[in-house]
């Protein structure tokens, strides 16, 4: 008995030995090529803080720099030259910004120009809250970590001169200028500007910082490169467009090509530790944050917090059953989903107005890079569900943006609106939000602000400029307003305006605004205007009322110039109707001809993963009775085709967690294809069991199980708690209080 016992007591110890935590399915290298635009450096859990290896410039080596092309991400997994780590970083994003304060490395003589300095790496390694690399030119191994507010790096000098950089004239950002100023023997403070985010030169905002090093060094200064000169005036000065060291000067110091450095003689393996803590309100501020958060050197401490929160993060979802491979493609995905909108509130609640100059507190979480024509589509309905406390904020955010500066964001970037991609798409995620249950907002005001953007004129309606026509027509006409960098996006336009009208329809009738239900009800039925027979597809109109003609289906694809709709074409916006899918099938002739054409854009490649107004497509089969098995097809041909355990592994720019957050969802076996509508289409899940940890301040059930009954390909049946249901879509609800879906499968 004794030796049974202790036969359980060690299977049980072993169970808790070799258990892999869900942090260790996470890969941070997927999606950091073809575009993905992903990071492998280290943050939290929707942490202002981000530190990422820095490796798109200074090298012909580069497949990809940002000296000589567009890119939008401070790190490119085919890339092999290194000159830095950037601190604080935007991830899955289409234009380049922040990335800056490049925190360097170096051993031998001092060299301050990033060409000279940089350096090849191997032995990469990188986890939730960590990362590692070994810089080849100098034998350094470098590490870093993060908290919220603030980053550590470990460097492991070989024996000899020893050097720390910190350069402030580098960065993704299109802005520069920066201030640094010595505050003592270890420590040293500034501000540098970043900003010019897509195309927009006034969204431009500081960041604030304070540096410490964990040892004094033999030597410390500024370094500068000076304006070239011609001339007399050259004459003057030997360092005329060459940089100029600073040995002995130990007040601010400021300019476009600023940094700082710190010498040691190190010992062989000797480290050093390099805390820095950044704000966007004031140096002050961000010496708070990091004393508040690091008040120690402690690496190995705050690898270990920024590890944890991950876990209890990534924890809120437990999965069973399917390969290693789909268990890391899952939780990386969520591990992306949580990355952004991040906090912007410093410990003591104080935040920059949003375009504004006052600074305010906040008595909750303030976020910020709100990529809402991405995420509205189904990051905030993830956040719904798995994190509603969080979801609540940013709405709670929402509603203060558009108190200090009278409209709701559209694509806002640390307190500056940078009216990036078209559309009104703050009304959906609050209507969606509502709709589900999460009422803890000012709903007044909501409604107030949503109508604002809804309905004044064109000319003084900052999220939708060319609002007019579109009252007056049903539609926007080309020409009339043309100002996106791409060309005229007319369609693009009106398609949005149509489903953020319908979304406040549904607001509006659930308020018992009958009136207002009515009318903006109506006006998301302007689609059908732009609807062409001949091509059988959404076709632009010309300001005399007639269709564009000659007119192409498929131009557009790849970025290719269009008129009518952004980046991508008409079979792209076609089916993207997703309020009224039953009326768009009937303007195609019927339910047979919509899926035969929906089935045709899978077929002939026409689809695009990643694309947005697309990325809902594959459900809309399930909207006809006997064609649910198409989707089911189409959502597992996708997961393998263009979500794998690779750096290649996501189809595209991630639209800071928008393709990872369609992953999500289409793995645990439902999707919310219609934003603002309070319901999931349900697929054939990934895993034989999925458990969703529910908070049970929002959702008393406390848990919901997600279980097939085969590893088969297609839905026989669903069990919703003790319930059969009938057809494939489930209420929120419903979903949230069941307890269990019970998926029978077949072959």
């Amino acid at each position: 008995m004794r030796k049974n016992l202790l036969l359980v007591a060690v299977f049980c110890f072993a169970q808790v030995v070799f258990a892999q935590s869900v942090v260790d399915y996470v890969n941070p290298f997927i999606g950091t090529t073809n575009f993905g635009t992903c990071n492998p450096g280290a943050v939290c859990p929707n942490g202002m803080m981000s530190v990422v290896p820095f490796n798109v410039m200074g090298s012909d080596m580069n497949v990809y720099d940002k000296d000589a092309r567009w890119f939008s991400t401070p790190y490119e997994y085919k890339n092999s030259f290194f000159t830095g780590f950037s601190h604080v970083n935007l991830s899955g994003v289409g234009c380049p910004d922040l990335g800056s304060l490049l925190l360097m490395p170096t051993t031998g003589s001092l060299e301050v120009d990033y060409k000279n300095y940089g350096s090849t790496y191997k032995e990469e390694k990188a986890s939730p809250g960590y990362y590692s690399n070994f810089l080849e030119k100098y034998g350094i191994k470098t590490e870093v970590s993060a908290t919220e507010r603030s980053s550590i790096a470990r460097f492991t000098f070989p024996k000899g001169e020893a050097n720390i950089l910190l350069n402030l004239g580098e960065g993704l950002t299109n802005e520069s200028g920066a201030m640094v100023r010595k505050v003592s023997a270890t420590e040293v403070e500034g501000v540098k500007l970043l900003g010019t985010f897509c195309y927009n030169p006034q969204a431009v905002f500081p960041i604030y910082f304070v540096m410490r090093v964990s040892k004094q060094p033999k030597t410390f200064g500024y370094w500068k490169k000076q304006r070239p000169m011609q001339g007399v005036e050259a004459e003057w000065d030997i360092y005329s467009g060459r940089y100029k060291f600073y040995t002995n000067y130990s007040r601010e110091i400021s300019g476009d090509d600023v940094g700082v450095y710190f010498c040691y003689d190190a010992e062989e393996n000797e480290q050093i530790e390099v805390q820095i803590g950044v704000s966007f309100v004031s140096v002050e501020n961000a010496r708070q944050n990091l004393n508040a958060e690091q008040p120690t050197f402690d690496f190995d401490k705050t690898h270990q917090l920024a590890r944890s929160k991950w876990e209890k993060d990534l924890g809120v979802v437990q999965v069973e059953g399917g390969t290693p491979d789909q268990k890391t493609v899952f939780y990386t995905a969520l591990y992306h989903a949580l990355i952004h909108p991040n906090i912007l509130q410093d410990v003591n609640g104080e935040y920059p107005q949003m375009e504004g100059s006052e600074v305010l507190t906040t008595q909750g979480n303030r976020y910020t890079v709100f990529s809402l024509w991405d995420t509205y589509r189904n990051v905030h309905q993830l956040l719904t569900l798995l994190y509603p406390e969080r979801q609540l904020d940013m709405v709670r955010t929402m509603l203060s943006m558009y108190k200090e500066h009278g409209w709701l964001p559209k694509w806002e970037l640390y307190g500056r609106e940078t009216l990036t991609m078209e559309g009104d798409p703050s009304i959906p995620v609050i209507v969606d939000t509502w709709m589900k249950g999460l009422r803890d907002f000012d709903v007044d005001l909501a409604y107030e602000a949503m109508c604002k953007g809804a309905t004044t004129q064109g000319k003084d309606n900052l999220m939708r400029p060319d609002i007019d026509p579109y009252i007056e027509k049903g539609y926007i006409p080309l020409g009339f307003f043309a100002a996106d960098a791409s060309g005229d996006n007319s369609v693009s336009h009106a398609l949005e305006y149509y489903i953020a009208d319908w979304a406040l329809s549904q607001m509006a009738e659930n308020l018992g605004k009958k009136s207002d239900a009515k009318l903006f009800y109506n006006r998301s039925m302007g689609y059908k205007n732009y609807y062409c027979k001949t091509f059988g597809t959404l076709r632009p109109i010309c300001a005399d009322g007639k269709f564009l003609d000659p007119f192409n289906p498929l131009q557009g694809a790849n970025f290719e110039p269009v008129a009518g709709f952004h980046e991508g074409n008409a079979w792209n916006y076609t089916f993207y109707v997703p309020h009224d899918v039953k009326g768009l099938a009937k303007l195609m002739g019927g339910d047979k001809k919509f899926v035969e054409k929906l089935q045709m854009v899978f077929d002939k490649g026409y689809y695009d993963p990643a694309n947005e107004p697309d990325i809902a497509y594959p459900y809309l089969f399930s909207y006809f009775c006997g064609e649910a098995w198409r989707t089911q097809k189409e959502v597992a041909r996708l997961l393998r085709k263009h979500f794998r355990n690779a750096p290649d592994g996501i189809p595209g720019n991630d639209d800071t967690g928008t393709m990872s957050a369609w992953a999500v969802f289409s793995m645990m076996g439902f999707y919310p294809d219609c934003p603002g509508k309070p319901t999931y289409m349900l697929t054939t899940p990934t895993f034989d069991r999925i458990e969703l940890r529910l908070n049970e301040k929002f959702y008393p059930e406390g848990k919901l199980v997600i279980e097939k009954t085969e590893n088969l390909p297609y839905i026989k049946s669903i069990k919703v708690g003790e319930k059969t249901l009938k057809g494939y879509v489930i209420s929120h609800d419903e979903l949230t209080s069941c307890g269990k879906l019970l998926y029978r499968t077949r072959e």
